[in-house]
């Protein structure tokens, strides 16, 4: 224990912020600490010498680990630890291959539905806390930097409404709608025939609800279905499909493109925001953070290139047409998600358990330190599908209904 005792003291000693350790007995570190940490068991030393964050994240949420302190003066510790996840992240060519396998073997339609219900039924009470009065669970965009989070929310929600060129009478889908902020947006300030989908029964339940009592029975629709459910008989103008593309996985990437694609109507244009891996080859990040959010957050979450993400898209018969990262806005979002949840742990652990609460805490700050460091990424990415018509006069060649340039989008 002496030769792993003194390893602990030279890895304390060269952090970015002051850390106490303490462990049955034993103690390291300095007693003005800004971070604190209690191991009630010895084992866990060995972890935290080797920086297996995932490994720590999974003691504290066991109540195996107590920690104190600021959560941003944890996370810069933590990323010390942890170095490089994306370089560790880092699959051999067969395990590449086996996740291939495993990918569409765990995205059924029936194993989808219980993946999504573990992580978005949780409590709607639990997420009102911490998200914006509107519930939307996807990057703000912070279109002016002294934007609040509320504010920042509707800036993207209107942000992709721009982008997709939304206007009356058009028939829009959103796929994956969440607690309906987007597709609300979209009825109550583009006047559109509005269709969203969820596996969520709790999001189904409250987006009805919302529904009836803004008016808008009639033109919005909000219903319990998988994507790969939906009919192909009446094609929709515009489709958006944000931060839901996260759950399809690697092996059905071209389908749900695929799929997308069939559901537009020639011409027409759809939105794909979602978080990409911030390296080439890494499926999940490594030190064990990966698999703590499999575990605990999104079990079936599987991340992709942007690279792999537009080579699917345009296997899947659609063009590019924009492509834009928000990356630095996804960090400044889940900062203020997370300064919303510790605000508020108490009321926080009474709609739910110990166990959620300290997971979610290690996951909004987590993720809020990895986009700032560049070890995830998000991008929205704008698309059509092709006509085929090659038109005449200024707007030949397009085949679709996207302009010549794109400052349409900030008018």
């Amino acid at each position: 224990m002496s030769g792993l005792t003194g390893l602990i003291e030279r890895k304390l000693d060269g952090l970015p912020r002051k850390v106490a350790l303490e462990w049955p007995g034993g103690r390291a570190g300095t007693r003005d600490a800004e971070v604190r940490l209690r191991l009630h068991e010895p084992r866990w030393l060995g972890a935290l010498a080797r920086g297996q964050i995932g490994a720590l994240a999974n003691a504290y949420v066991m109540g195996q680990l107590d920690i104190d302190g600021n959560m941003r003066d944890l996370m810069a510790v933590a990323a010390r630890l942890v170095g490089d996840p994306v370089a560790q992240g880092h699959p051999a060519w067969w395990q590449r291959w086996w996740r291939s396998v495993q990918s569409r073997r765990r995205h059924r339609k029936e194993r989808d539905a219980r993946q999504i219900e573990f992580h978005y039924d949780v409590s709607d009470d639990f997420y009102a806390l911490w998200l914006d009065p509107r519930r939307v669970y996807s990057c703000a965009y912070f279109r002016d930097t002294d934007m609040t989070l509320a504010q920042a929310q509707e800036a993207k929600l209107d942000h992709i409404c721009r982008k997709l060129q939304l206007g009356p009478g058009q028939r829009f889908l959103d796929i994956g709608a969440g607690w309906g902020g987007l597709l609300l947006w979209a009825a109550q300030h583009y006047d559109v025939q509005a269709e969203g989908i969820t596996l969520s029964r709790n999001q189904h339940a409250h987006v009805n609800r919302l529904i009836d009592e803004l008016g808008l029975r009639g033109r919005v629709q909000m219903h319990l279905r998988d994507y790969r459910d939906m009919p192909e008989d009446r094609p929709y103008d515009r489709i958006a499909s944000v931060g839901m593309f996260e759950h399809v996985g690697r092996a059905n990437l071209v389908g749900y493109f695929d799929k997308i694609r069939r559901l537009l109507v020639p011409g027409g244009l759809v939105m794909n925001h979602g978080i990409t891996a911030g390296g080439v080859h890494n499926a999940q990040l490594g030190a064990g953070m990966g698999d703590f959010i499999e575990q605990y957050i999104f079990p079936g979450g599987e991340l992709e290139h942007v690279s792999e993400v537009v080579q699917a898209l345009t296997e899947g018969g659609l063009e590019l047409l924009d492509a834009e990262n928000l990356r630095p806005h996804y960090a400044r979002t889940l900062w203020a998600w997370s300064d919303g949840l510790e605000a508020r742990l108490d009321e926080a652990r009474a709609v739910t358990n110990e166990k959620t609460v300290r997971a979610y805490r290690l996951y909004l700050a987590g993720c809020a330190m990895s986009f700032e460091r560049g070890w995830i990424s998000l991008f929205q990415l704008l698309a059509a599908r092709p006509s085929g018509d090659l038109g005449q006069g200024s707007m030949r060649g397009a085949q679709s209904v996207y302009p010549f340039n794109r400052s349409y989008m900030y008018r």
